[in-house]
């Protein structure tokens, strides 16, 4: 999977150590991971999902991860602040840090997580965990998804000028179910969305890339005056202005 990582057209490949690996493959997992970024990176931006601060594995993991150097760190079931600035304390200038809102004491505090700063560009919808912890009745990743949930994790996000990124859909060769809660979170206002595999890289990819069409539109858009007005049949105004200028920003590569 790794080796195969370096060839896919996603933005960002993230090595996870956390609820992917069992308790017993922890140490060798991370063994791994270190040789595999140390290497050269994955894809257009390298990140290593580390354990939870909780766990006993925390600290190694982040230890690794300075010593790996990814581009970023992701750090699951953050509920505080300090969850973050205890990691940004064990990792080198350089190294950006995404959270996962994914249980009900960080969905409360996603104003403040957000804030934080010690390099943090992301929040990211952690559906599972988060529907476990509210106690919602699913068994499938993905599924049982508040709209309440979603708004307040990119409101957060957006409140402090950082990305944010939905969970993965779970359930693999549903593709109706992919596009309508990829299409679900970018009408929310996410950047984007976590595949768990290969086949979902490219409806994700589509979906939230604005098309030619809507492009030509906006840029159209953002040639008339910043003042109330008449555009090919609906009113325009410098709030129109401010929803094309960001789907024009969409359509730009990440940096």
């Amino acid at each position: 999977m790794l080796a195969k990582a370096r060839s896919l057209p996603a933005d960002e490949v993230i090595v996870d150590l956390e609820d992917a690996v069992a308790a017993e493959d922890k140490e060798e997992a991370r063994r791994l991971a270190v040789g595999v970024l140390r290497g050269g990176p994955l894809g257009r931006t390298t990140a290593l999902r580390v354990n939870a601060r909780s766990t006993p594995w925390w600290e190694d993991d982040l230890h690794a991860a300075a010593e790996a150097r990814p581009d970023v760190v992701v750090l699951p079931k953050v509920e505080s602040p300090e969850d973050v600035s205890a990691a940004a304390d064990l990792l080198p200038s350089g190294v950006g840090l995404e959270a996962q809102i994914e249980t009900a004491g960080g969905l409360v505090e996603a104003e403040r997580i957000a804030a934080a700063g010690d390099g943090l560009e992301a929040l990211v919808f952690g559906p599972a965990d988060l529907a476990a912890s509210l106690g919602v009745p699913v068994l499938t990743i993905g599924a049982g998804t508040s709209d309440y949930a979603l708004a307040r994790v990119v409101a957060a996000a957006r409140a402090s000028g950082l990305q944010a990124l939905d969970g993965p859909h779970a359930r693999l060769g549903d593709d109706l179910g992919l596009v309508l809660s990829a299409r679900r979170a970018l009408e929310h206002g996410y950047d984007g969305k976590w595949v768990i595999h290969p086949s979902q890289i490219e409806p994700i990819n589509r979906i939230f890339t604005p098309s030619p069409a809507e492009l030509e539109r906006a840029k159209r858009l953002l040639e008339t005056a910043g003042r109330a007005a008449r555009f090919e049949g609906e009113l325009v105004d410098e709030a129109s202005r401010k929803l094309a200028e960001a789907l024009v920003r969409r359509a730009e590569p990440l940096s």
